[in-house]
């Protein structure tokens, strides 16, 4: 795990901490943060760290420890966590092994609920052909369903910048990922027993997660807003970041 500071953080505030989509990395993040008012901290994560020897297991709750353990060598009591799509679900794994750390909790683009078993064996044959070619080539035709429709058409250098992330990334660590959020469990129950405030967002042309899923989620919440984008799919955080740099802003606000 690979903890990266964007913005120092101010006494008294808890800092924003960022948890990145699969198959990218915090790069993804970087336009949203701009877009949130200083003098906030920001921090955002890499799970898991591609220059470390990979946990045997592939599992989230190990990634949540590992993540509270990086949190508190640099010296960060209390954080904001907001997560996109695999990101959510490493937030509320922090939530439900290290609630006291989290101060609020931003879901964006992402679930609650596991894997059905279907969509756990795809993740796990997916990981399997990461590992026997050793390139992205599992993944890479994921960019198409990331990005929603409105972003693909009039703005097609944003696609290309996806997928050049994509060719980034270790086909060792995004297998690793892939057996872990395969394995999640159900946290729904996390999420409603969670105290804080919760902002959910979605774009309205996500087609990998949805409205429906996240109206659920913030009707499950004690404290949450449902913030829905227009005209942005499932990675709203870089289709526009703007919006979503502005409505973390505001749960960081409702967290201090």
């Amino acid at each position: 795990m690979s903890l990266h500071t964007l913005r120092p953080s101010v006494d008294g505030h808890p800092p924003l901490l960022l948890l990145h989509a699969f198959p990218l990395d915090h790069r993804m993040w970087a336009a949203a943060a701009e877009a949130i008012p200083a003098p906030r901290g920001l921090l955002a994560a890499d799970l898991p760290d591609r220059d470390e020897p990979l946990p045997s297991v592939p599992s989230l709750e190990a990634a949540a420890d590992a993540l509270a353990e990086e949190l508190a060598r640099a010296g960060v009591a209390r954080v904001v966590v907001a997560g996109i799509s695999m990101g959510g679900y490493l937030a509320l794994a922090l939530v439900e092994r290290h609630p006291a750390l989290v101060a609020g909790l931003g879901l964006v683009d992402t679930k609650s609920a596991a894997d059905s078993h279907e969509a756990a064996r795809r993740r796990r044959d997916t990981a399997h052909e990461l590992l026997e070619a050793g390139t992205v080539d599992a993944v890479r035709p994921m960019v198409a369903s990331l990005i929603g429709e409105t972003t693909t058409v009039a703005r097609p250098g944003l696609v290309e910048l996806v997928a050049g992330w994509i060719d980034d990334q270790s086909p060792q660590v995004l297998a690793w990922c892939q057996g872990a959020m395969a394995a999640r469990p159900d946290r729904t129950e996390v999420l409603a027993g969670y105290a804080g405030p919760v902002a959910v967002l979605v774009g309205d042309e996500d087609t990998l997660t949805g409205v429906e899923v996240a109206r659920a989620m913030a009707e499950v919440a004690a404290d949450a807003q449902l913030v829905v984008l227009p005209g942005v799919g499932h990675l709203s955080a870089v289709e526009d970041p703007g919006a979503v740099g502005l409505a973390l802003a505001e749960l960081a606000v409702r967290a201090d």
